[in-house]
């Protein structure tokens, strides 16, 4: 069966879970919903829809991991610049994924930890 949904449509979905995590360095609590929807549309996504779930899931865990490391190292000063460090490197893949899903392209590599 061919697809009559355009290119557009399908990463309608990917760019709403990008806006949730960018609102979300404002309202924390919707980087949760976006990571909910992006587990939830993962699996009926296209295959280039879907490396933007993958890359904006292992955002949201990674970003979790090292603010978790931040908060925990504060006390000896380096914990502010961890978080900040992840602040950018949070931005960075958000602003790299959401170029490529305004393009209708995928994430070339989703897996990784780097952009």
């Amino acid at each position: 069966m061919v697809s009559t949904e355009s290119t557009a449509a399908k990463f309608d979905t990917v760019k709403l879970v990008y806006i949730l995590y960018f609102i979300g360095f404002v309202v924390g609590i919707t980087t949760l919903a976006g990571v909910i929807v992006a587990y939830l549309k993962r699996g009926e996504a296209s295959p280039d829809a879907a490396t933007h779930f993958t890359w904006q899931i292992r955002t949201f865990w990674i970003g979790i991991l090292f603010s978790v490391i931040g908060a925990v190292t504060t006390f000896i000063l380096i914990g502010f610049l961890i978080m900040l460090a992840t602040v950018v490197w949070m931005l960075i893949r958000l602003i790299k994924g959401f170029m490529l899903a305004g393009e209708g392209k995928p994430i070339p590599n989703p897996t990784t930890w780097m952009w």
